[in-house]
């Protein structure tokens, strides 16, 4: 099968060497040059597009699969609906629109979506209660990327992350230094993302359908803060409420809301297609960091 990553970015690149090595065919995009040169060290083609133009689109090759990836920087919102609501819908239709089009289009998502459940349990099946605006675009993108896949005959299917964690992602000293605020943590390496999303496509399972892709354990972030600091050895940070946290005059209203946008995301649907996870939990995913983090002379 040929897959085309749209946004080949820090979870794209880890799937196209998963795809790659599962005897596919990968073509990784971005928007940029400057982009194009970690998509070829990844060991897969490389082509310069950008979703929000179809005319760029026009140099990607069919495929088989499409996994919508793509980013929008951390600028704003309307930027973010640039490029995941109208981006998306600009890529699907371009992709529909040729004589061999794809069978599978994949949106990775956000658990983002889900807002503030107070620590209980989310799953598939939880309504969507976004509380940022951002979270509000990223809602509608799922709808999009469904609706609008099925409208020209492609299945559809949104993954949504958790926390993404990683090579150059683990934030170490954040939890070290603290303060950490307190509420729950739900984590998915960089490896079983890119393998979940690897792993529907490969499968055949989750068409037209919303998988959550976390890990095993959602965790407090000040047990998660205590248990790093014990494994590198260093005194355990100081702690904070939410409420403290909130008291801060310099906090944005973006913050404010995530800080109270707290839940347990469940991987149970996950597990029920029989994915195996990697790093099923932070301790065997944090591993290599704490090794790596004891070894530098401090």
């Amino acid at each position: 099968m040929r897959a085309v990553v749209l946004g080949c970015g820090y979870v794209g690149l880890a799937l196209g060497r998963q795809l790659t090595a599962a005897g596919h065919d990968v073509v990784g995009v971005r928007r940029s040059e400057s982009g194009l040169a970690a998509v070829e060290a990844a060991g897969f083609d490389a082509v310069e597009a950008d979703v929000t133009d179809p005319v760029s689109l026009a140099a990607v090759p069919d495929a088989d699969w499409v996994v919508f990836a793509a980013g929008s920087g951390g600028r704003g919102v309307e930027s973010a609906r640039d490029v995941y609501v109208d981006g998306m819908r600009t890529a699907i239709q371009a992709f529909a629109a040729r004589d061999d089009s794809p069978d599978r289009f994949v949106y990775t998502s956000s658990t983002g979506v889900y807002g503030d459940h107070d620590g209980a349990w989310v799953d598939e099946e939880t309504p969507l209660d976004p509380s940022t605006p951002r979270a509000d675009v990223l809602a509608e993108a799922e709808r999009v990327a469904l609706e609008t896949a099925a409208d020209h005959g492609i299945d559809g299917t949104v993954a949504r992350f958790a926390g993404l964690y990683g090579p150059d992602r683990y934030r170490l000293d954040r939890y070290l230094e603290g303060p950490v605020t307190e509420g729950y943590l739900n984590m998915v390496h960089r490896v079983d993302a890119a393998g979940a999303v690897r792993y529907l496509l490969d499968a055949d399972v989750a068409r037209d359908d919303v998988l959550l892709v976390v890990d095993d354990e959602p965790v407090s972030k000040w047990t998660f803060a205590d248990w790093l600091a014990d494994e590198c050895g260093v005194e355990q940070p100081p702690k904070r409420t939410k409420e403290a946290h909130l008291a801060d005059a310099d906090l944005s209203a973006s913050a404010a809301q995530r800080i109270l946008a707290d839940k347990r995301c469940s991987n149970a649907r996950l597990r029920e297609l029989g994915y195996d996870f990697s790093y099923p939990t932070f301790r065997e995913g944090y591993r290599p960091a704490i090794e790596s983090w004891r070894s530098d002379d401090r």
